[in-house]
């Protein structure tokens, strides 16, 4: 190399190492400035909706079903006053009001938690020995950018200990980060790559560790962005009484089917190149781009490859059967 290409190869060097200095001081200040967005608004604790559910149904005699809900602040419903407004709250109802049977709710989420916590919480679930355990955990794995690996690690090790307790678990995926109005770009286009990613891990991990999952990109997609002031809560960062509800919207159908309550052929399931089942790479790609697609998994059909097949479903809207005091 001559002198010439080697000064000009130098100053292309220090160019590259100012504007890569530059982009991540605009990456500090705008997580700063997200984080200080995010805080200025004093939120209390969530309420707790652990309690008894339908005490009125018509199957009210018969042993009450347990439901479990771990996870972080999501699950707590955080930023919410009234318990029966949580989604724990909401979901029992909605299983309470389907099934005409009590359900018992034990909201073991703590606000802040990262997929690293559950184990305390599978812990204190399992003690209860419930029916289902519906998991909501991931945000602050992003937030403070967990490898997806290590995140999802932590997860499949909760769903296992669950499985082998003979817990039927319900995982909600990771929503899409980037759609939180004070994370601007770039900032917005890292957390909405990092979410993806861990969605994607807790997705295939979780599948192949026999839980159900759900897509839960629509909590903080499109629907959200368009409607910020009425989904978002004060803090514009947690869900407002509404959304929380549209959560548990969510969750209630396979919450229901993992119970046994809601059969597949109830469960619309779409189709995806003309098939109901898919090999766990696709069926990954298509949940986390795809709002509120649910996966199961099923019997590999025959003479196809892929050693991990799952069904394919998308969420059912569920007709309450009538409405249940608490």
């Amino acid at each position: 190399m001559t002198g010439t290409k080697r000064r000009r190869a130098l100053k292309v060097g220090a160019v590259a190492g100012i504007l890569s200095g530059a982009a991540f001081a605009v990456l500090v200040a705008e997580a700063r400035f997200a984080y200080a967005t995010i805080n200025a608004v004093d939120l209390i604790p969530p309420p707790d909706p652990t309690g008894m559910y339908g005490n009125d149904g018509p199957r009210a005699d018969e042993p009450p079903l347990t439901v479990a809900l771990l996870g972080d602040s999501s699950a707590a419903g955080y930023g919410l006053v009234d318990a029966p407004e949580t989604p724990g709250a909401l979901l029992a109802q909605g299983v309470a009001d389907w099934s005409g049977r009590r359900v018992r709710l034990r909201d073991l989420a703590v606000v802040g938690a990262l997929s690293s916590d559950l184990d305390i919480q599978v812990e204190r679930a399992l003690a209860y020995q419930p029916d289902v355990a519906v998991i909501l955990v991931g945000a602050n794995d992003v937030t403070h950018l967990v490898r997806p690996s290590v995140s999802s690690s932590h997860l499949v090790r909760a769903v296992e200990r669950l499985r082998d307790g003979g817990v039927a678990v319900l995982v909600g995926t990771v929503p899409d980060l980037g759609s939180i109005k004070p994370i601007l770009p770039p900032l917005r286009h890292l957390a909405r790559a990092w979410s993806r990613r861990i969605a994607a891990e807790q997705t295939i991990r979780s599948v192949r560790a026999g839980a159900r999952t759900v897509s839960l990109a629509d909590i903080l997609g499109p629907e959200f962005t368009a409607n910020r002031d009425f989904l978002f809560g004060p803090d514009k960062f947690h869900p407002s009484t509404a959304g929380y509800a549209a959560l548990a919207e969510v969750l209630l159908p396979s919450t229901l089917a993992a119970l046994g309550l809601l059969g597949d052929e109830q469960a619309e399931l779409a189709t995806y190149r003309g098939e109901h089942a898919l090999p766990i790479a696709a069926a990954t790609l298509r949940a986390v781009n795809t709002p509120g697609t649910e996966l199961g998994p099923v019997a590999k059909p025959r003479g196809r490859l892929g050693r991990i097949w799952v069904r394919v479903a998308k969420r059912p809207r569920v007709v309450r059967r009538g409405r249940a005091r608490r």
